[in-house]
C-alpha cells in the first residue's frame, strides 16, 4: 500500500511490482532473491527478524539496489511516544488473540439465534433485536457479531407472538427496531421481485404492514426497549446506535432510555 501511494506521485510509471508475504525463513528469502536477481528492483520491506532482514540488506547491497525499511521510521516514532522497545516479532500484526477468538465466537452466537431460533440461549447475548420482517435485524445482528457482540434476533408477528422468554431477559439489551410502512412495502415487494413471487399479498398490504408495524411499536412502548427508527439509516448507523445505546447501559446511564426513538 505504501509503494502503491508513493507510485501515485509519478506520471506514467511503468512499474511491475512483486509481492512476498509471510518471509519466515533464510530458506524462502533465498528464493525471493532469486527473482530479485532476474527482475531487479526497488526492495520495500516490513521484515523484522534481524537475521534474515541483514541477510536481505546484504544481498541489495552486492547487487546495488535500493532496500528500503517501510516501518522503521513509524516503528523508532512510536517506541519514543511509548518509551519501550518494539518486540521485533514476525508476524505479530496477525497474531489471533483473545479478541479474534471472542469475534468468531460472536458471529457463531449470532448465525445460530437469527430470526427467532433458539431463544432458550438468548440470556447469553449482549443484544437482542426485535423488529417486523425485513427491519434489517440480520444485516445488522452480523455487522454487530462482527464488532464482537452476541446478537440474537426476533421477528415480531402478529399472528406467532414471541416466547414469553423474551419479556424476561435480564442481561441482554433489547432494542425495537422499526421504520416507516411506506419504506417498508416498499422494501418486501423487492424481496418478494427477487424471489419471483407474485407482490399482490398481504405481505405487503398497506394496511396490514401499518397494523404490524404499530403492533411493534406498542409491544416495545409496553416494555420500555428503547427504539430505532431504521428507515434512513445504513446497517451501519444503527449498529452504531446499538452500541451507544449498549454503553450508555453498561455505564450506568441507561435506565431513562425508555421507548424513545432514535
Amino acid at each position: 500500500m505504501i509503494a502503491k501511494a508513493a507510485l501515485a506521485q509519478f506520471d506514467d510509471a511503468d512499474v511491475v511490482r512483486h509481492f512476498w508475504p509471510m518471509v519466515r525463513s533464510q530458506a524462502h528469502l533465498d528464493r525471493i532473491l532469486a527473482d530479485i536477481t532476474a527482475s531487479p528492483g526497488l526492495v520495500l520491506f516490513t521484515v523484522v527478524s534481524l537475521d534474515i532482514r541483514k541477510m536481505l540488506e546484504e544481498r541489495c547491497h552486492a547487487m546495488g539496489l535500493p532496500c528500503v525499511p517501510a516501518l522503521d521510521a513509524v516503528t523508532d516514532a512510536l517506541e519514543n511516544m511509548f518509551g519501550q522497545q518494539a518486540k521485533a516479532r514476525p508476524g505479530r500484526q496477525h497474531t489471533m488473540d483473545a479478541a479474534y477468538f471472542a469475534r468468531v465466537e460472536a458471529i457463531q452466537f449470532t448465525i445460530a439465534h437469527d430470526d427467532g431460533v433458539a431463544w432458550e440461549d438468548w440470556e447469553e447475548a449482549d443484544i437482542v433485536l426485535a423488529g417486523v420482517s425485513r427491519s434489517s435485524k440480520t444485516p445488522t445482528s452480523i455487522y454487530l457479531a462482527n464488532r464482537g457482540y452476541r446478537v440474537a434476533n426476533i421477528p415480531i408477528v402478529v399472528e406467532s407472538p414471541p416466547p414469553p422468554a423474551l419479556f424476561g431477559l435480564r442481561s441482554p439489551l433489547v432494542v425495537g427496531l422499526t421504520t416507516a410502512p411506506e419504506r417498508l412495502i416498499q422494501v418486501r415487494r423487492n424481496r418478494l421481485l427477487s424471489l419471483n413471487q407474485q407482490p399482490g399479498t398481504a405481505y405487503v398490504d398497506a394496511e396490514r404492514v401499518a397494523a404490524e408495524v404499530q403492533y411493534a411499536r406498542r409491544m416495545f412502548a409496553d416494555n420500555a426497549w428503547p427504539v430505532i427508527d431504521v428507515t434512513r439509516r445504513s446497517i451501519e448507523e444503527t449498529a452504531a446506535a446499538v452500541i451507544n445505546l449498549l454503553n450508555e447501559r453498561r455505564a450506568g446511564g441507561g435506565s431513562g432510555l425508555g421507548n424513545k426513538p432514535i
